[in-house]
């Protein structure tokens, strides 16, 4: 198992980093892939790291990033909000709230749809809508 990052005062982009670093192999890169797409969708992204995750926020939370031995997956806490016309989410569906991305070894992300959604969850949460 390997170490958590340390979070005394060490900046969130470099805790982000060392998790990346961390898990290695084929879910440190599409770990990777993603924060790239995030910050493409979306230049003025704030990274944090809260629960031991990173978490992507403007105006409030976008999406969290978070690491599984079979998944890397890309949580939505308003995604059942949020127009899903190319069905990128797979996971958590059953929630009334929130909704999932689990991308496995091998998958490559529809980018121009990831971040249509990942705009959509940026103009949502601007809009002050829950």
């Amino acid at each position: 198992m390997s170490k958590s990052p340390s979070t005394d005062t060490t900046p969130a982009s470099a805790l982000i980093d060392e998790r990346i670093a961390s898990l290695g192999g084929w879910r440190g890169e599409t770990l990777a892939a993603l924060r790239a797409l995030i910050h493409e969708a979306d230049p003025d992204i704030v990274e944090e790291w809260k629960w031991n995750n990173p978490v992507w926020s403007h105006d409030g939370i976008v999406c969290t990033g978070e690491a599984y031995k079979a998944a890397v997956k890309m949580t939505f806490p308003k995604g059942a909000s949020l127009p899903d016309p190319k069905k990128l989410f797979n996971a958590s569906l059953e929630g009334n709230v929130r909704r999932a991305i689990d991308f496995k070894e091998g998958d490559k992300p529809d980018k121009v749809a990831l971040k249509t959604l990942l705009r959509a969850a940026v103009t949502l949460n601007q809009s002050g809508k829950k």
